[in-house]
């Protein structure tokens, strides 16, 4: 089942004039775009309902960008997460993607093309991603009902002794009669 809605994206961002530029890239696009003006807003705005992807700042008073977008990795791992830099240190994007597991690095100032065509890209990943998810949980439902149950005690085994003639006799544990072998 596909989900229709409009993806809700959150940006997060200490100048309000990179916010108010992210939304006149985006405001023609249909997105539900809500904004924070530092990370700790942010993250109660991610509290409060579904986010679907959040364009963060990196270099924000009380949070860096990577450290609010591993919050958001570990509260909300279906959330998308983008950071922007107005510093491209090398450094910073590979912390980026292999702590925060970050989409994608960009650096101020961005091309909005680009940033529309990468929306597109995440969130298609993002449906395909969920659509697998659902799929994988369908599948699981049908099998494992079909799977024969474990029984909760261990079969047991069965107590090898000889008779007066020497022929072994196979016994139940706490059997006190003896069947043949």
């Amino acid at each position: 089942m596909i989900d229709m809605s409009p993806k809700k994206i959150l940006l997060v961002d200490d100048e309000l004039s990179v916010i108010n530029a992210l939304r006149r890239c985006l405001r023609n696009e249909g997105y539900d775009i809500v904004h924070a003006n530092n990370p700790f807003e942010g993250l109660r705005l991610l509290r409060s309902g579904t986010i679907d992807l959040v364009i963060s700042d990196h270099m924000m008073a009380g949070m860096t960008g990577l450290e609010f977008l591993k919050l958001a990795r570990d509260r909300h791992p279906d959330c998308v997460r983008i950071i922007l830099s107005g510093q491209a240190d090398i450094q910073t994007a590979i912390d980026a993607i292999n702590h925060g597991e970050i989409y994608r690095f960009f650096t101020k100032p961005w091309n909005d093309m680009e940033l529309r065509v990468m929306l597109n890209l995440a969130f298609e990943q993002q449906r395909s991603e969920r659509e697998n998810r659902q799929l994988l949980a369908q599948a699981r439902n049908r099998v494992l009902p079909t799977l024969p149950t474990m029984p909760s005690k261990p079969p047991r085994l069965p107590s090898i002794v000889r008779d007066a003639q020497g022929a072994i006799l196979l016994t139940e544990e706490g059997d006190s009669e003896v069947a043949p072998a």
